[in-house]
């Protein structure tokens, strides 16, 4: 059996490799900007959010506390008219990476973690790169991944999102095999 100490680069190393890849993909490639939509009176919806005060939260539109209430006319009527959503506030100011990106970073870095006590506590020394690479890789691919779908079902996450962000957590799955195969005891 392999101790975790022994994966100290491994973890480390795919962390690195994930959050370059994530900077690459989010800053260069910007894939992700179509997925961010405006409203057309948007000044007004934040002039209208200020002046209710609201604190940073998650937010949902129309509130309901139990299933009951559906039942109620007025709630339906609610639904119907709409706004359903979500809404997810956060602290005003400008705006600050740095806490976020350290905190992906340290992610990263549990994710890969993860990776590295399901396969050394499943693999040996000396395996071959490509059973590491898959233990690893399923791992980390569902680390990164597998919230998106979630997020979809029952957030109302366009599925065309949640799809970039699948295959962002497949590239990211891939780096962290790659990284744990290169890199595995001998």
């Amino acid at each position: 059996m392999i101790s975790l100490p022994q994966l100290w680069l491994p973890i480390v190393l795919s962390a690195v490799f994930v959050y370059v890849a994530s900077s690459l993909i989010h800053m260069v490639v910007k894939w992700h900007n179509p997925d961010y939509l405006s409203l057309p009176n948007e000044d007004e919806v934040r002039a209208a959010i200020r002046r209710m005060n609201p604190a940073p939260g998650q937010y949902v539109l129309p509130r309901i506390t139990d299933m009951g209430q559906l039942k109620s006319p007025d709630v339906q009527k609610k639904f119907v008219e709409g706004p359903v959503g979500f809404l997810m506030l956060r602290k005003s100011g400008s705006p600050n990476m740095l806490p976020s990106l350290v905190q992906w970073f340290f992610y990263s870095l549990l994710v890969s973690l993860f990776a590295a006590y399901l396969s050394s506590r499943t693999l040996s020394l000396g395996t071959h790169y490509l059973k590491v690479f898959r233990v690893t890789g399923t791992v980390a691919f569902l680390g990164y991944a597998a919230g998106a779908i979630p997020q979809a079902i029952w957030m109302g996450k366009p599925w065309r999102s949640a799809l970039k962000e699948i295959a962002d957590g497949l590239i990211y799955g891939l780096l962290t095999a790659g990284a744990f195969g290169w890199l595995w005891p001998r």
